[in-house]
Formats: C-alpha cells, structure tokens, sequence
C-alpha cells in the first residue's frame, strides 16, 4: 500500500476537501485525486463518497481511518529509530501553544532551547487547549503545551505536567472588594468575565456555582486571558485567573474556594517523539 497515497487520504479527510488538502501537502489538486484514484485502486473499493455535496467517508473509507493514521505513525516511528543518536540535535520541530503558556512560559523555554540548539528550527501556532487538541490528533503539530482536562481522550500521552494555581480577582474599585470575605452567593450578584463555556476552567468554576445552587452570569466570553485581566481590572466584572498573571491592578477575591488548573505537554500516545522534541522536554522540566 502506498503510504504516499494514505497521506492524501488523510490530508482529504483532516481539510475536509481536495483542495485544502492540496495546499496543506504543496501539491496541486490533480495529483491529491490521483493519489485517492490509486488507492482505491489497490483496495479495489471506494474510500471517499463522490456523490455527495459536502465530503464524506464510504464504510471502507470509515474502517481505513484508523489504520492508515497508524502505519504513518509506525513510519513515523521508523525514522527516528533508525536516525543517529550521535547525530547534532537539530530539524524542525512543530509545537501548539495556548496563549496563555506562550506569553507567561515558552518564552523562557525557547530563549534556553535557541542558545543550547542553534540547529532546532520552531513551527509554532498559537490557539486555545480545545483547538490544539484537534490540531493534535490531525498530526499537524509534535507537542502541545496545553490546559490539561479530564475529558482529554486516550490517544493522547502527558509527557509534563505541573499545577497552575488560580484566584478570584476584581478591578480595585469593583463593590466586590468591599466586602471583607466574599462568598460564591456575592459574586453571583455580579458579571463573571471568563474563557469560553467548552474551557476546563470554565467547567470548572461552573461547577462550583452549581453545587451551590447558584446561578453564574457570565458576560463577554474570550479565551484570551490577557483580554479578561484588562476587562476586570476596569471593573466590568469579576474573573478568576492564573496567580503568576495578578498585579496591582486586580484585587484578590478571599473567597474561600480553591481553583487550580492543570497545564502541561501533550504528545499523541503510540507516537514516537523527536530528538528535538524531547531536547525542549528536558528544557522544561529544568526550569519549571
């Protein structure tokens, strides 16, 4: 079987048209059906429905899915078992970070990783866990470094992980910091700013509303952290935000409730990771 011609198969499928699969592997869109025609052929079944508007996968197309991601692992794997280890530590090494990690940790990561291997050269993307995550499982990145979260699925491996303690926080002039030692029922009173209702930390502070049988309010949602600091410290609302962000433009809350996130590295199970990958793990078990 050509893996040539899997690589297009699942290039179609992760961009959702030959077109997009087409720029995502540099080819033109001919030589993608080509290499979908020959495939096909080989199996002598039809991998992908033609017949329908949007794309979709035949039942043979459904069962291949999983196995084609695996031999392209499996060759994955190969190469680098078969690279030298006395070799320079250098090539490309593509990484997803969520905003918050990208301004508040990598930075110090990298600076270390550029002066120790001059040779690395960085594909990074920036996004939100959820959307890194996606990214992640398409293969369009080696590690992520994420919010960690229990509804994350199997197929991915945790290669570091480390706690991120939070605070609830409030512009200095919110009438919030004038109550000596506020509750969850006062700050229902009040517009919760927040990340986006399918975040860990949102799911997280919603819990603890609901098992006070208290209704959360909140307004404006953005996964940008630095977005939400700015729109508390003016007072348009409470939040809850990574300790390392809070300065003398928020107050903390005293609430008596605990709130810790879990941020870490996250690589796909079964898949092996590069010389440099592992290199910048090393990084960052050092200084974290």
């Amino acid at each position: 079987m050509d893996t040539q011609a899997l690589a297009a198969f699942l290039a179609v499928v992760d961009e959702g048209s030959f077109s997009a699969a087409a720029d995502a592997m540099n080819l033109t869109q001919p030589a993608i059906s080509k290499r979908l025609a020959s495939l096909e052929q080989s199996l002598q079944v039809p991998v992908i429905d033609r017949s329908q508007r949007k794309l979709a996968l035949t039942d043979a197309g459904t069962r291949l899915l999983p196995h084609a991601r695996r031999i392209l692992d499996e060759l994955h794997n190969a190469r680098l078992a078969l690279s030298a280890d006395n070799a320079e530590v250098g090539g490309h090494l593509s990484l997803i970070a969520s905003h918050h990690i990208g301004l508040h940790h990598l930075p110090a990561w990298l600076r270390r990783l550029n002066r120790d291997y001059p040779e690395i050269h960085l594909g990074l993307q920036f996004m939100d866990s959820e959307s890194a995550f996606d990214r992640m499982r398409k293969r369009r990145a080696e590690l992520a470094f994420v919010t960690l979260n229990d509804a994350m699925d199997r197929s991915f491996e945790v290669h570091a992980r480390w706690d991120d303690p939070m605070d609830f926080v409030a512009g200095n002039s919110h009438p919030l910091t004038r109550i000596e030692t506020p509750e969850l029922a006062d700050l229902a009173d009040y517009s919760a700013l927040l990340p986006d209702p399918g975040t860990a930390t949102y799911r997280a502070i919603s819990r603890l509303f609901l098992e006070a049988d208290l209704t959360l309010t909140p307004e404006m949602p953005t996964n940008y952290l630095e977005t939400i600091k700015m729109m508390t410290s003016v007072g348009l609302g409470w939040s809850v935000l990574p300790r390392s962000m809070v300065d003398e433009s928020l107050c903390v809350l005293p609430v008596d409730r605990t709130v810790t996130r879990v941020l870490g590295a996250v690589g796909l199970r079964g898949r092996l990771l590069s010389r440099p990958a592992r290199s910048l793990l090393s990084i960052v078990d050092e200084l974290r």
